[in-house]
């Protein structure tokens, strides 16, 4: 489990490191800019967090990858509200990311910037990046942008 100093410096890391909406506003441009960098937390079992991972690979991100087996504390710790949860967690910028959220969405979210916790995709729907068969198309689900008191309102449709 990641102590509260770690994930401290983490964050700080990224902050430091410059996630900006600027970066993810050229990539969505067309732009050749540097991958925008994406903290992990998963578990090291996990096959449809692994396939998630090759997803925002191929878009433009840059994750770093935590294995952890306590998702349940690093997503409390975090402040990801019990309704949205799903299998892994990641930090962009300022931004929580739970589940198997489109890296298109991510990429809207950091460019937009509105004021929101994060976004996340509940559960685990079968038609979501990850856990969609391959070749299949993305359909079937909802991501949703989230508060930390765990209000939440749809962000997008698939």
């Amino acid at each position: 489990m990641i102590d509260r100093r770690a994930f401290v410096i983490r964050v700080s890391g990224l902050v430091a490191a410059g996630v900006a909406g600027t970066r993810v506003a050229a990539q969505v441009s067309g732009s050749s800019a540097k991958p925008t960098a994406i903290t992990v937390y998963k578990s090291s079992s996990c096959v449809c967090c692994a396939k998630w991972l090759d997803h925002v690979r191929d878009n433009g991100f840059k994750p770093t990858v935590h294995d952890e087996e306590d998702m349940d504390a690093i997503k409390a710790q975090l402040g990801v509200p019990v309704a949205v949860r799903s299998c892994h967690t990641a930090l962009v910028g300022n931004y929580l990311i739970e589940g198997h959220v489109p890296a298109s969405d991510i990429k809207r979210l950091v460019v937009e910037q509105p004021r929101v916790a994060g976004l996340a995709v509940p559960g685990m729907p079968s038609g979501t990046p990850g856990m969609a068969e391959p070749g299949a198309k993305i359909a079937g689900f909802e991501v949703v942008a989230f508060q930390l008191d765990g209000t939440t309102r749809t962000f997008a449709r698939y």
